[in-house]
């Protein structure tokens, strides 16, 4: 029981934090090309386009990933009850 609940919490926590880190790692792609082409180094021209891709990332998908974490919490307090 605990190594299925520990694989749907992998799971989960990997189908909600995967859009996430998929949007992060190609704006930080492109902005580490930017920055190299212009040898502009400020850490906050880096900074600044991650957070607000993140911040996008997660309101446009934050009722989904809500969606998500509250049915695999249900799933897990069924669980619970069913022992």
């Amino acid at each position: 029981m605990t190594g299925a609940l520990v694989h749907d919490a992998l799971r989960v926590a990997a189908m909600v934090g995967g859009p996430v880190l998929g949007v992060l790692l190609v704006v930080g792609l492109l902005v580490g090309v930017l920055q190299a082409a212009t040898q502009i180094n400020d850490p906050a021209v880096g900074f600044v386009p991650r957070a607000l891709a993140a911040a996008a990332v997660v309101w446009l998908l934050g009722g989904w990933i809500v969606e998500r974490l509250a049915t695999f919490f249900a799933a897990c307090v069924t669980g619970m009850a069913a022992r």
